[in-house]
């Protein structure tokens, strides 16, 4: 049998064929028998008709017999049939030509146009930058979204977290981070998609073009229906698209990563698959190391910047889960997606008790960044421990001072609202991006009692403060409007 390997990216490797025969076949567990020579730990082995069965080797068993997990699927794949080692590790493309691209985790153009030019390929297993090379300054990275910039401001070459559960925003708020940052940023954004449905990419790589930016845009995805070893590697393709316009086109990088727990659940499924005991929850007992050997690599070095952020989804809410837990030690800021603030119509849904950065430093923010937000949260904070009261006996029974840190918090929850650009075509209000200094301008002009005579309702879904004294006398020049609070 002739089995076809892909001499464009293989080099010289194609010269020297390393061949050996399929012993096992379990799902997409492929043991191999090789005489001559044993493929390394990553080797990337083409077996089956025509080569199709891509596999990549996780275990030497043997002088003479390699374990791997098929990448593709394995339809067609029998004992016996011949199976070729490549002599490298899979293979990501690098390149100029490769932004306004979709791809597949083997560099496969995926949007129906052709195969880029001028491209090099590269291993997707690479060491993180050494310490000498990272930067040592924090730096604060504006999104554009008040609520984040304001109490949990995401730092440059860092990695943020956006946790929730199932339904609650995540991947509309990555959509509308790409939008901003993107659009003010002078940068690449590298969208990563693991476990991703192909309607949100089609959708997603439909709003990026209306929206223009797709020209400083990549797309990586490992599609949910597909096998958990192309799931597992597409982060690592991702990431060596990264670090090559941050290390070669000296560019800051935008990395987003929806959702990192696939990439744990498919490392959980191969480790199934490998037969290795399962730890705490049925999760794989290397997690924290293919976590690690994913994270690490995203850093501020001195010719550029990877800034991450990454969906996390949290099983049944759970932060107590391994994978959340996990996630967690190696984020600089947490965003906290919340059910309830959804349900209230609190858009973006991210609650800001739970949300934290260690960027949030007088510092590095400054003192007065660090003052409102302390204010902000100690304001929202006994708002909350007073609902059951008002639940209970009403606003009334409070004393004045409460009643005081309730009107404040109340305006304060509704002026971190916002409208988004990629929900404008649902919600019909124009997409808002607002500065981090209108963003603290504002909390302190509600904090000041500046708005107190302003109904709640004209705080709700603006940009910056002076958007509600318009909105508020637009509503009081027509009759009969409502002076009360909403």
């Amino acid at each position: 049998m002739n089995v076809v390997s892909d001499a464009g990216r293989m080099g010289d490797q194609a010269h020297a064929r390393n061949v050996g025969a399929v012993t096992s076949i379990r799902g997409s567990v492929v043991d191999m028998r090789f005489d001559f020579s044993l493929p390394s730990i990553y080797s990337l082995v083409h077996a089956g008709p025509d080569g199709r069965v891509a596999i990549e080797v996780l275990n030497q068993l043997d002088a003479h017999h390699v374990r791997g997990v098929a990448l593709t699927a394995t339809g067609g794949l029998a004992r016996g049939m011949a199976a070729v080692d490549t002599g490298g590790p899979l293979l990501a493309p690098v390149g100029k030509t490769i932004l306004s691209r979709m791809f597949d985790v083997f560099g496969n153009a995926i949007d129906r146009q052709e195969a880029p030019a001028d491209i090099e390929w590269r291993p997707v297993h690479r060491t993180p930058p050494p310490l000498a090379r990272r930067s040592t300054k924090s730096e604060i990275f504006e999104t554009g979204i008040k609520l984040i910039d304001v109490l949990a401001p995401l730092e440059r070459g860092g990695k943020a977290g956006l946790f929730g559960g199932a339904g609650v925003g995540k991947t509309v708020l990555l959509t509308e981070m790409i939008h901003n940052m993107v659009g003010y940023h002078a940068g690449v954004s590298i969208f990563c998609g693991i476990g991703e449905r192909c309607r949100e990419g089609e959708e997603l790589y439909r709003d990026m073009k209306q929206a223009g930016v797709l020209p400083n845009m990549v797309m990586v995805f490992g599609q949910m229906n597909e096998p958990p070893g192309s799931r597992f590697r597409v982060g690592h393709a991702a990431l060596t698209m990264a670090e090559y316009f941050r290390d070669d086109e000296h560019r800051d990088v935008l990395l987003l990563i929806d959702n990192i727990f696939r990439f744990i659940q498919a490392g959980s499924e191969i480790s199934g698959l490998m037969g290795q005991m399962p730890s705490r929850l049925g999760y794989q007992p290397t997690m924290g190391t293919e976590l690690s050997g994913l994270e690490e690599r995203i850093a501020n070095t001195d010719t550029g910047a990877i800034t991450s952020i990454q969906a996390v989804y949290v099983p049944a809410d759970d932060f107590t889960d391994p994978a959340a837990v996990h996630t967690f030690s190696h984020l600089s800021a947490s965003i906290v997606l919340s059910r309830k603030r959804a349900s209230e119509g609190l858009y973006p849904a991210i609650d800001p008790l739970q949300s934290s950065s260690k960027m949030a430093s007088p510092g590095i923010v400054g003192e007065r960044h660090y003052a409102l937000a302390q204010q902000i949260r100690s304001t929202l904070a006994q708002y909350d421990e007073l609902k059951d009261i008002i639940a209970m006996l009403g606003l009334e029974q409070l004393s004045a001072a409460d009643r005081a840190v309730v009107a404040r918090a109340r305006r304060l929850e509704r002026f971190l609202t916002q409208p988004f650009f990629t929900t404008e075509q649902f919600s019909g209000i124009p997409g808002k991006l607002v500065s981090l200094q209108d963003a603290l301008d504002g909390c302190e002009r509600i904090l000041n009692d500046e708005f107190k005579d302003v109904p709640e309702g004209a705080l709700y879904m603006i940009g910056n403060a002076d958007e509600a004294w318009q909105k508020f006398r637009g509503e009081t020049k027509e009759p009969g409007a409502r002076q009360e609070g909403a």
